[in-house]
């Protein structure tokens, strides 16, 4: 990237005439041949915008993220002198000077700042493009940037704010990965304070990784086009962060029910032409029911649509009628076993393909300025590594959103369920190809200040069409389908392309132990930065295939993560089928496999109800171990911690370990300790040990048995059956798949034997703990989705556990009843508890015996009848 900065020095204060919006301070700079603008106002409570732009540096055409309006009840200014200002909200500073260069200070009121802009260097135009400096704090945690290398401890490193395709990366050190989202978040015991950049153009981060004898140690965001719109958000914890981040880019989307179960996939099946891609894939369903291994939904790779004719090239929304005879045959009967098919689809047209001329010729490409017609580029064509030429479809023109929007809806009338945009990096050859610029959809988002005169490429974005991308999908099955919760996987993602697409994945990924030990740094960046239904291809999808032990923990751990998905290309001598990762490759460890999957299936409760909940309030289903524990001094000075790579949380209820190296049959986890009375742990596996918060401690971990698996006290698990169910909300049950009909809460008390007495108890002992999850339907969409509140609190004294539930009764809360509702619930006891479950007010719950896992069950009545009898 060419350097060209200039740092401007004299600015004065534009008037606010504007009584509506006094948190607002706006200056210019009349010292270049053009004027250069600088914006610095409060928005909401911890929300703070800053703009710094020119006619030749404007603001990001379609930026990411719309920018809200103002409310903050109790906002102040004060005029410091003539060249600083401070507005106050709440107990949030943040003061603006401009003596010289503009600099922003934010914190916390009678605190040092979280967030300083650097002196004599802070906001710099640099050639066609800005840069953003800032003073570097180091020992500090950063976090975000959407999908970046482990360890999750940005600090230190240079980052490259692109997406591209990064087959068979190294997850510790491959840079740029597959998305954009020039989020970076600062966070430590003090607070957490985040930025934010709306630009879709190609930029650069250097965390802290560039440090200079005069300048000292800095960050600084480096942005290749246009002008700089950035959100700067303040809190005490990550948590307050996450959501100020959500209400400014949207809250994440909800994935189906059906789509927390087993992922089936492998290019290797649709590939096949003896025998047909059809037979084989029958085949392996066949498969699944012989091992009694349940599965939701599976992945059908772009080998359908290869044609049956050389050049034999991949051409979106055609089928390869020889492996594929009779397309909706085929996925009724898939309908049939109860899975799911999921679509690949990619954004671009090879010059082979029977819609191109067309295309072409309604002006569905990019335009190439040099030569006045259609960008042609190097596009993935066959098998690995083989290219052919096409353009890659602008969804800012009417007629590439046409073609994208039809062919989405005949995929789904044909009977794919799910949309998989996949290869939409968008790898242009030249930041000077010209949008259209001609769909209404680019319109509806665009800044009302935005200049059409400029069509390049790079302001707008290449980032931009994969946004783009998502929202054709979804338009299409919203349209097609409205009853329906549309789904749409992304590889590649910006921060707006969330709120269309639902899930999204770590790409192709690489078998090794280093490669799943890093997956999960990658998942809580990911999270933090609303990417929240997210996982990695179980096993890895390219390099050699997996030893039994590495398949089995990798399934483990991918069990317990939001998204679970065996997918792979493992490309061998031949690049063009390749071969696969099969759950009963490995005779000798199927039972095991199968007792994950179907533990899997059970917790489908909690998963989605975590889901869920992140809809509301944008928390993470999975979590870094500091999460919620800020006060717990280890989490930030422990390396390996802060690396993210070890362990982490699922929910508030399961601390989640692995095992990263072949023959260790134990690990180290710490336990984080919340406050000084802390109730601790327990191991949900042999030998089921109480564990003390605060603390490391070693857990044995056999690999035929689990990863490690701790539960807080005080904490719960709604589960439900070990197998695939029917949503309730899904019109029609092709499979005759089993109700969702039965419902248990797995409750972790304190141990009787650390109980001193019966009564209330001192201590830990008779403090009630509360646990809610949420429940629908599985199936509708948002605007008619209606959700089901339901709370357990239990607590546990010395011969016995005294329980409460109940359900919400709020404004929706009796629309939605799931068909486990009337049997009641099962109140579960970790193995070996052996105390009397009774409802609070002394009624006995049913005893219901022992389960397969040797736990003692209770069944609880309906909410009303416990309510009659209390």
């Amino acid at each position: 990237m060419p350097q060209d900065e200039r740092v401007l020095t004299r600015y004065q204060l534009i008037t606010n005439n504007n009584k509506n919006n006094h948190g607002l301070i706006h200056l210019r700079s009349n010292e270049t041949e053009e004027p250069v603008d600088f914006t610095f106002e409060a928005l909401r409570p911890g929300l703070f915008r800053t703009t710094f732009s020119s006619p030749s540096n404007p603001l990001p055409p379609c930026p990411s993220a719309r920018k809200p309006s103002q409310d903050i009840p109790d906002l102040t200014t004060s005029k410091e002198s003539t060249t600083s200002q401070t507005i106050i909200s709440q107990n949030i500073e943040a003061t603006l000077t401009w003596q010289a260069e503009p600099l922003i200070s934010l914190g916390f009121k009678g605190k040092p700042p979280l967030h300083a802009d650097l002196p004599h260097r802070s906001y710099c135009l640099d050639g066609r493009g800005t840069a953003h400096y800032t003073n570097y704090a180091r020992g500090s945690l950063h976090l975000g940037l959407g999908e970046k290398s482990a360890p999750v401890d940005l600090s230190n490193r240079h980052f490259t704010l692109s997406a591209t395709d990064c087959f068979g990366y190294d997850v510790h050190r491959s840079d740029p990965m597959y998305k954009h989202i020039p989020l970076l978040i600062r966070a430590g015991p003090e607070g957490v304070v985040a930025s934010f950049s709306t630009a879709h153009a190609r930029g650069y981060y250097s965390v802290g990784s560039e440090m200079d004898g005069m300048w000292g140690y800095f960050k600084v965001y480096r942005q290749e086009y246009g002008g700089l719109e950035e959100y700067l958000m303040i809190g005490r914890t990550l948590q307050e962060v996450v959501h100020l981040y959500a209400m400014l880019v949207g809250f994440p989307q909800l994935v189906p029910r059906w789509a927390m179960g087993y992922l089936g996939g492998g290019m290797k099946y649709s590939m096949l032409d003896d025998p047909p891609a059809h037979e084989a894939l029958m085949a392996f369903a066949d498969k699944l029911k012989d091992h009694e291994i349940p599965c939701s939904g599976f992945q059908m790779s772009s080998g359908y649509t290869v044609a049956e004719q050389e050049p034999k090239t991949r051409n979106v929304f055609t089928w390869n009628r020889h492996r594929f005879p009779d397309p909706k045959a085929f996925c009724d009967e898939y309908h049939k076993r109860g899975i799911r098919l999921i679509a690949n689809i990619k954004p671009y047209v090879l010059a082979s393909h029977p819609a191109y001329a067309e295309l072409k010729k309604n002006g569905a490409f990019f335009t190439n300025p040099r030569t006045g017609g259609t960008g042609i580029a190097r596009l993935w064509s066959a098998g690995g590594g083989t290219s052919g030429e096409g353009g890659h479809i602008d969804f800012t023109s009417q007629a590439g959103w046409d073609f994208w929007y039809q062919g989405v809806q005949a995929l789904r009338e044909t009977g794919m369920d799910c949309m998989w945009n996949d290869n939409n990096e968008y790898l242009l050859p030249s930041d000077k190809w010209q949008l259209s610029l001609t769909h209404p959809a680019v319109h509806s988002g665009l800044d009302p200040n935005t200049n059409l005169v400029r069509k390049d490429t790079g302001l707008w974005g290449r980032a931009l069409q994969t946004e783009l991308h998502a929202a054709c999908s979804h338009a299409a099955l919203t349209a097609l389908i409205p009853t329906e919760r549309p789904f749409i996987l992304t590889r590649s993602a910006t921060a707006g392309t969330m709120r269309y697409a639902s899930s999204t994945w770590s790409g192709d990924n690489i078998t090794s132990w280093a490669g799943m030990r890093g997956a999960n740094a990658l998942s809580l960046n990911a999270g933090l930065s609303l990417l929240q239904s997210y996982g990695h291809d179980i096993g890895g999808f390219e390099g050699p295939q997996p030893s039994p032990e590495l398949l089995l923990r990798w399934v483990q751990m991918g069990c317990h993560s939001p998204r679970f998905a065996i997918n792979c290309y493992k490309t061998g001598e031949d690049s063009l089928v390749g071969d696969v990762i099969e759950p009963w490759m490995y005779p000798e460890i199927i039972p095991h496999i199968r007792a994950a999957i179907r533990r899997r299936y059970e917790m489908v409760p909690y998963l989605y109800g975590l889901m869920l909940g992140s809809t509301r309030t944008a928390i993470p289903p999975q979590r870094w171990t500091g999460w919620g524990y800020e006060t717990d001094a280890e989490v930030w000075t422990s390396k390996l911690l802060k690396d993210g790579e070890t362990q982490y949380w699922l929910g508030d209820t399961l601390l989640v370990g692995g095992v990263y190296e072949p023959g260790e049959v134990e690990a180290e986890i710490y336990l984080p300790r919340k406050t000084a009375t802390d109730p601790g742990f327990l191991n949900t596996n042999a030998p089921y040990q109480s564990l003390e918060a605060g603390k490391w401690h070693t857990i044995a971990s056999n690999w035929e048995g689990s990863i490690p698996i701790l539960a807080r006290i005080g904490g719960a698990i709604p589960i439900g059956l070990p197998e695939q169910v029917v949503s309730p909300g899904d019109a029609v049950n092709e499979a005759n798949l089993p109700p969702d009909n039965w419902r248990g809460i797995e409750i972790f008390p304190l141990p009787a034997e650390r109980i001193v007495g019966d009564g209330d108890g001192d201590g830990a002992a008779g403090i009630w703990h509360t646990n809610t999850w949420l429940e629908d339907d599985g199936v509708s969409p948002a605007s008619s989705n209606q959700v089901a509140s339901f709370t357990v609190e239990y607590c546990a004294l010395k011969t016995r556990v005294k329980v409460k539930f109940s359900r919400e009764e709020g404004a929706d809360a009796s629309a939605f009843e799931p068909p486990w509702l009337k049997q009641g619930l099962s109140v579960i006891l970790p193995v070996g508890d052996t105390r009397q479950v009774v409802v609070d007010g002394g009624v006995s719950a049913a005893d219901a015996g022992e389960d397969a896992k040797r736990r003692r069950r209770w069944r609880l009545p309906h909410p009303s009848h416990m309510a009659a009898e209390q």
